[in-house]
């Protein structure tokens, strides 16, 4: 399978829960959000029946049975094939062995970083302390009441992973609050130079921000 044919992860998400037994669409999203897996894919019923179409299309899926539950609209059953459960084992091996280049909003934020206020960015990178340390709290209330109901590590493990990424970041962030506050971030006084520069109201212009004067070649629709 192609790997731009994987680029959902709600469609692996379906595969997974059809390896477990046939189900209609709306219960797999019900399964989905019964096991808090909407909180690691990202779950909405339009994209959902989309993506069943398309898993149906490529011969992952089949229809089978249509049942009806009191006044309720007829729903289809949906197995997956042999082809989908090979795609299902390839898929998440790849997932889980093969690291892949990301591009976090976060990570394209810093990248820019220069183009604010020093003071603007300080005062942005503190209100993201404080929502990762909210979002950690969360996380990790979440872990205490999964161990307490007795769920196996095993079913928590993408809490634990997002809760370790929450600790890298807070860590990171912090380190570089401090840094451009005392003044020993390397670099900042040619930050400083293009903020006394730039105009007022007018966004800062950095070696970062102005590139080469080359034309980008591949730009989206």
């Amino acid at each position: 399978m192609p790997r731009s044919a994987r680029s959902n992860p709600l469609a692996l998400a379906v595969l997974v829960c059809l390896f477990e037994r046939p189900m209609h669409p709306y219960e797999v999203a019900q399964t989905l959000r019964s096991r808090a897996k909407h909180e690691s894919v990202r779950l909405n019923y339009g994209s959902l029946y989309a993506v069943v179409d398309s898993l149906e299309h490529r011969g992952l899926i089949r229809a089978g049975e249509t049942v009806r539950e009191g006044r309720r609209p007829e729903r289809t059953i949906y197995e997956i094939t042999d082809a989908g459960a090979r795609e299902l084992t390839d898929w998440l091996t790849e997932l889980i062995a093969a690291p892949a280049k990301e591009y976090p909003h976060f990570m394209a934020g810093l990248s820019f970083l220069p183009a604010l206020d020093i003071h603007d960015a300080l005062d942005a990178l503190r209100q993201r302390a404080v929502a990762v340390e909210i979002r950690l709290t969360q996380l990790r209330a979440g872990q205490r009441a999964a161990a307490d109901a007795g769920l196996p590590r095993l079913f928590e493990l993408e809490g634990e992973y997002e809760e370790r990424l929450m600790e890298t970041e807070l860590d990171f962030v912090r380190g570089l609050i401090k840094d451009i506050d005392d003044g020993s971030l390397d670099g900042i006084e040619l930050w400083r130079s293009f903020v006394e520069a730039a105009p007022t109201g007018s966004p800062v212009s950095t070696p970062a921000l102005s590139g080469s004067g080359e034309e980008v070649a591949d730009t989206e629709s």
